[in-house]
């Protein structure tokens, strides 16, 4: 990897990290010495780069850092082009058109050696083969996730009971057949996820919840990680041992 190249990945690696990161961390990632890390952010430094932090404890990026847009290798055009591809087939009306106007910003911005990555993609994802029919407004249903409002609904279960309940939604989930909203139940007074094409009805109400959607998110993705660990360790115990 080029000098050059390497100082940019270095940004890009400290950037998906909220946290210091060590420099031994990001060698292995970049396949490179912890030596070499080290003078290279001692070079990003002197550039004026905000990197705060110290050998042995780890470094980060400091926020409000910006760079000349759409430095792309083309790697990430084609996850860009990828992801663009699913959402177009898969997600609302609103995130379909917005899928389009990327791949075209991309084909117009990218530079010419790269736009055949995007007018003629060598990476594709499969049609989506099933459409569910929703009533909910999934738009408004992300903006209300954003501002952490709730939500009341009318639902069905797998089995077609009905109930009534009030939601505070801070997640949509898109897979590949259906779409999900998950959300403090304050019927359950617990986490739960709903499918939106099982949703007969929805008011979108003013009152906001007590807990920031961020904070919801967090304690349900810690309680999800807990469960798959639990999953794990009961799948290795049950495995038989080699005599």
């Amino acid at each position: 990897m080029r000098r050059a190249d390497r100082l940019f990945q270095i940004i890009q690696v400290l950037r998906r990290h909220r946290r210091p990161l060590t420099a031994e961390a990001m060698a292995a990632e970049l396949e490179t010495s912890k030596r070499t890390i080290y003078r290279d952010i001692a070079t990003l430094m002197a550039q004026r780069v905000p990197i705060r932090g110290e050998a042995g404890i780890g470094y980060v990026l400091e926020g409000g850092f910006d760079m000349p847009p759409l430095m792309l290798t083309s790697d990430e055009v084609e996850a860009a082009v990828l992801g663009a591809q699913w959402v177009r087939s898969r997600g609302d009306p609103a995130l379909s058109r917005a899928a389009d106007d990327l791949i075209a910003k991309l084909a117009a911005t990218v530079p010419e050696g790269l736009r055949a990555l995007v007018l003629e993609p060598v990476v594709v994802t499969p049609p989506a083969w099933h459409q569910t029919v929703e009533t909910i407004d999934v738009g408004q249903l992300r903006l209300w996730c954003q501002r952490g409002r709730k939500l009341a609904i009318d639902y069905a279960d797998e089995s077609g009971r009905a109930s009534e309940r009030t939601i505070w939604p801070f997640l949509v989930g898109y897979r590949d057949a259906v779409r999900v909203v998950i959300a403090w139940c304050e019927l359950r007074t617990d986490f739960r996820m709903f499918r939106l094409d099982r949703i007969r009805a929805a008011r979108f109400l003013d009152d906001r919840y007590a807990d920031r959607p961020a904070a919801l998110r967090s304690r349900w993705l810690a309680i999800m990680n807990a469960r798959r660990e639990e999953e794990r360790a009961k799948c290795s115990s049950e495995m038989p041992r080699p005599r």
